[in-house]
């Protein structure tokens, strides 16, 4: 499983948008469900604004049907792992599962090795409560759940 995914991040990284740095970056990652889902880097000459590989990966994640992620793979333009920058490591820890194993340059590791006391929706709760009581944004702002956006 490992090899397959290192080959769909390989291919990926083949179709990265990089006219920039030049450092092209692709991702793929297994899904508890048995799919697999990939990603590239875009990137944008506002470079603030520039998409690392892992938000593709979490974007086709999103968009095939959402899920936990259960292994995961970054590679570089020589097909070599690539540790996920620290905004991707918070943004893939949101999509993963309990057991997540990320195939970082020193090794294999838990998603909790490469991100320790990781922010969750847990701690969103501590502090706010009942999730579904919570305002829900809108494109005017914050709305009361089951509020009439007439």
């Amino acid at each position: 499983m490992w090899h397959r995914l290192r080959e769909l991040a390989v291919e990926a990284m083949g179709r990265a948008y990089v006219p920039y740095s030049h450092f092209p970056v692709g991702a793929a990652a297994l899904v508890e469900d048995g799919r697999l889902v990939s990603g590239c880097n875009v990137e944008n000459a506002g470079y603030g604004v520039t998409l690392c590989a892992e938000c593709g990966l979490v974007s086709e994640l999103v968009r095939t049907g959402g899920g936990r992620l259960v292994a995961f793979v970054c590679v570089d333009a020589r097909g070599a792992a690539c540790a996920p920058c620290g905004r991707c490591r918070q943004l893939l820890s949101e999509h993963a599962h309990p057991a997540m194993v990320l195939a970082m340059p020193s090794g294999r590791a838990s998603i909790d090795q490469v991100l320790p006391d990781r922010f969750t929706e847990a701690d969103l709760d501590a502090v706010l409560g009942d999730p579904a009581a919570r305002p829900v944004p809108g494109p005017t702002g914050p709305t009361s759940p089951g509020a009439d956006a007439s």
